[in-house]
């Protein structure tokens, strides 16, 4: 009924000529027709399939979804200064979820009052996280202790969210792009003549289309404006509702992972619809001059097809994928490093949906179950945990859905002291105990009612040595390590949903189900559980260890030998021919560097022969060829110095150094040069120096400690 009566009303309107209706009701169509297509999501929620962010099979979770709530809020029109003082909290608006027949309120949000004060219209500086305050600072130009104004709030808008973050990349998709380096400029024709670094010159993301797209864009424009305002307007209101005008809604934080260019694709669509009436116009200049309509048709399509062929020549080397697979490889080779059946803990996005997609497509290692910390602290995440997935068996967890749904009293449990612990730390199993209780004895007081907190700041584990010795899952040569007790420590002032989660499937797995981190998840969890883990490839294995106050990593070597040598994929890592963006190069940096620790383990046992087969691995499948050497091949140059490899070394080290001062050389001639690629080529320089003294090659180490001297004397002066 409701689709005929859009249906008939257009028709009437047509029939009747009544324009304003008839465009109402094409518009009603159109979003009904685009937002049809969110069916397949409710659709495929309600059949439970093992990836099912935000469980969108209700009308509240789905709405959730479409408004991206997970994400959280940003001030738009009105907000706080990022120095803003919380003065109070007030209880906002409800949240709620589906029960057994009804909807029903679990909690309510909370919502907080700032200082009156440091309130602004149009607030863009806002985040008090302390990495983004320091940007803000950065970009605004202010001190330490200097308090924002409203002009500096603006600064921050036009220099970062529209200058840096929009207009760099729409001259990227006009005029040109640096490199694919993040936080690469813009490039004008003159730049072709510049002397920049090697590693700069050879970069495949550095494209010169010498403005042409962005000059014949201009010209569209101006011939657009003079011929039909109207459709002007039309195309103006794209451009900038898809470019400026999203900047300003977005009110982007001033840290982001990566280059974000391809949210402003509808603006740059807009453009090449002026490049396309650049043609037109100069179409018309020519047959004004020459009055010669084929003559004038065939000279401005030989020149506005110099900007598509310029751009193709520049741009397929960098947007050619073929031969590319490590991002499979990559996932696979943490997947590798698990055992049968293992749990592994993931950090976010970027880290887990190639596991995803090895797991999900091609089938792999799917009796393991890939756990994202930062989703682990929702109820629908750990509900979908609690289900048998492909030949992974359901996650091992004691608390009740009750215990854990959002709103509950353990969304965060706070450290309050409390007098009655002894030692600052508290079982783990008797604590988990008064959480199933919802005892009275860890209960806080709230304004929206109470919720659980933490009575000390370490939690500890009794380990039962002889059941741990019978697993087997303890190296042989590490059962001296094995502890009576685990002490697991807070990092901060509570534990977090997804850590406390964590805990409870240690303590209720009692050590029958392998624990695997990689690296991110292992630094971002509410515990520092580096202490007891193993190393086995690219993660670590959770183990009732305590390898004390030893700063380096525990290393199992059998295994992770067979792993990284047997089982570990580099398809086409070692072809020059084959592009790799700095994603892919970061990657790479984290097999080196495990490719580092193994040698360094093996060396530390004596086993010179491996440690020795191990380094030349890792050159044959990641060499410099095909992907230049970073920081980490430092450790790689000096481990093989130790293992008598030092022709290598010395060729590792003075390549890497001639690509440092290549790189601080430009930066010193830029006008901004980005702090964060100045320390790390630094840092690169003052390694290499002291590394090439520890093995005796002083000559080649003066001459890299000199120049690590004379640019730190320049930049420092900068």
């Amino acid at each position: 009924l409701f689709t005929g009566s859009i249906a008939y009303g257009i028709y009437y309107s047509q029939q009747k000529n009544k324009e304003l209706l008839n465009m109402a009701l094409l518009a009603l169509s159109f979003i009904l027709i685009g937002y049809s297509s969110y069916a397949l999501v409710l659709i495929r929620s309600n059949f439970n399939p093992p990836i099912d962010e935000n469980n969108p099979e209700n009308i509240i979770s789905f709405v959730s979804y479409l408004k991206r709530e997970q994400y959280g809020s940003r001030p738009l029109l009105y907000g706080q200064y990022f120095d803003a003082e919380v003065v109070d909290q007030t209880k906002g608006a409800p949240v709620y979820k589906q029960g057994e027949d009804k909807y029903e309120i679990t909690e309510h949000k909370l919502e907080y009052v700032y200082d009156q004060r440091r309130m602004t219209i149009l607030p863009r500086a806002y985040s008090n996280s302390e990495n983004h305050i320091n940007q803000y600072r950065k970009w605004m130009n202010l001190k330490n202790n200097e308090i924002p104004g409203f002009g500096d709030n603006l600064m921050f808008m036009f220099r970062y969210q529209i200058g840096y973050m929009y207009m760099r990349y729409f001259m990227w998709n006009f005029a040109g792009r640096e490199s694919d380096i993040q936080g690469a400029s813009w490039l004008t024709p003159l730049d072709s003549f510049e002397s920049v670094p090697k590693d700069i010159a050879e970069n495949r993301g550095r494209n010169n289309y010498f403005m042409l797209p962005l000059i014949f864009g201009l010209i569209g424009m101006f011939f657009n404006y003079k011929r039909s305002q109207r459709i002007f307007g039309v195309i103006t209101m794209l451009f900038i509702l898809t470019g400026v005008a999203l900047v300003v809604y977005l009110n982007s934080p001033p840290v982001e992972p990566r280059e974000r260019d391809y949210i402003y694709a509808g603006s740059y669509y807009a453009f090449a619809i002026w490049i396309g009436l650049g043609v037109l116009a100069i179409g018309q200049f020519l047959f004004n001059y020459f009055k010669n309509h084929k003559l004038a048709a065939w000279v401005a399509t030989a020149l506005g097809l110099v900007v598509p062929l310029i751009m193709a020549v520049e741009n397929w080397d960098d947007h050619d994928r073929s031969d590319r697979y490590f991002s499979v490889d990559s996932a696979k080779n943490f997947l590798s490093s698990c055992a049968p059946n293992a749990i592994l803990f993931t950090g976010g996005d970027n880290d887990t949906f190639p596991l995803w997609y090895s797991q999900e497509v091609e089938g792999f290692r799917t009796d393991m179950r890939v756990i994202v910390l930062s989703y682990f602290n929702t109820d629908w995440y750990i509900d979908q945990m609690t289900r048998r997935t492909y030949e992974s068996e359901p996650a091992p967890f004691s608390i009740d859905k009750n215990l854990y749904r959002q709103g509950g009293p353990n969304d965060y449990l706070p450290y309050v002291e409390n007098p009655n612990i002894k030692g600052n730390a508290i079982s783990l199993e008797a604590y988990m105990n008064l959480v199933k209780q919802n005892h009275q004895a860890i209960k806080v007081p709230t304004l929206l009612g109470s919720y659980n907190s933490l009575p000390a700041k370490a939690l500890y584990l009794n380990i039962d040595t002889a059941y741990v010795k019978s697993l087997g899952i303890v190296p042989k040569d590490m059962e001296h390590l094995i502890p009576e007790q685990m002490v697991f420590r807070l990092k901060g002032n509570g534990l977090e949903k997804n850590t406390f989660m964590i805990l409870d499937m240690i303590l209720t797995g009692n050590w029958t189900r392998p624990i695997y981190f990689n690296n991110t998840s292992l630094q971002n969890a509410g515990i520092d559980f580096r202490r007891y883990v193993v190393q086995e490839g690219n993660t670590y294995r959770l183990l009732p260890i305590d390898r004390g106050n030893l700063q380096d990593d525990l290393v199992d070597t059998e295994v992770m030998y067979d792993n990284m040598m047997n089982k570990f994929s580099f398809r086409e890592l070692d072809n020059p021919k084959v592009y790799y963006s700095e994603d892919y190069r970061n990657f790479v940096l984290n097999h080196r560097s495990s490719f580092n620790t193994l040698a360094e383990a093996l060396i530390a046992k004596n086993n010179m022969e491996r440690a020795q087969e191990v380094l030349n691995r890792s050159l044959e499948v990641m060499p410099n060829k095909s992907l230049r050497y970073d920081y980490s091949n430092v450790q790689t140059a000096s481990l093989l110095f130790q293992v008598g490899e030092s022709e290598k070394g010395i060729d590792i080290a003075q390549k890497l150094g001639e690509s440092s001062k290549g790189y601080l050389e430009y930066y010193v001639n830029m006008e901004a040069s980005p702090s964060n690629e100045v320390q790390k080529h630094m840092t690169i320089l003052s390694l290499l120096s002291r590394m090439l003294k520890q093995h005796g090659q002083d000559e080649l180490a003066t001459e890299i400690e000199t120049s690590f001297l004379d640019y730190y004397g320049i930049f420092n002066a900068q």
